[in-house]
């Protein structure tokens, strides 16, 4: 029984800390989401990181960086950090990517739920149906941070 106590307490401690973790990463996902579409309509512009114009990797860093998670400013650079999820399991937070002007990650777009991103492309920062035929087509994957 001596031997079992410590053990049953390590792991209720564990269970504890990982439940929170759940909880915070969710309502982190809602806050990056939220902080985003404060600027909806606000126009695109090249390298553009700051609500006066973003580009697509300057408006989804900001939205992160808002809520203390750091990204490069890059869709290529974005597309090496988290993990990767398949279409079929995004979830609200996670970063979808897409082949645009370039091979590989060219564009980035925070996915909102119900086949629906938030990003910056030309007409500046909007909500679109990741099942639009100019998106489906240019999909690359998602990954979740």
């Amino acid at each position: 029984m001596k031997r079992i106590t410590p053990l049953l307490v390590a792991l209720l401690l564990g269970l504890v800390f990982l439940l929170p973790a759940k909880e915070a990463a969710a309502a982190s996902s809602s806050n990056v989401i939220k902080e985003a579409k404060k600027y909806i309509g606000t126009p695109y512009r090249w390298g553009g990181t700051t609500p006066k114009g973003f580009d697509c990797s300057g408006f989804v860093s900001y939205s992160f960086r808002k809520n203390g998670i750091i990204l490069p400013h890059s869709a290529a650079d974005m597309f090496k950090k988290g993990t990767s999820v398949s279409k079929s399991n995004l979830k609200p937070g996670d970063l979808v990517f897409f082949r645009t002007y370039s091979k590989g990650a060219s564009h980035v777009a925070i996915y909102l739920g119900n086949n629906r991103v938030i990003h910056s492309a030309s007409k500046g920062v909007r909500i679109d149906n990741l099942n639009s035929e100019y998106w489906k087509a240019r999909y690359l994957g998602a990954k979740r941070i």
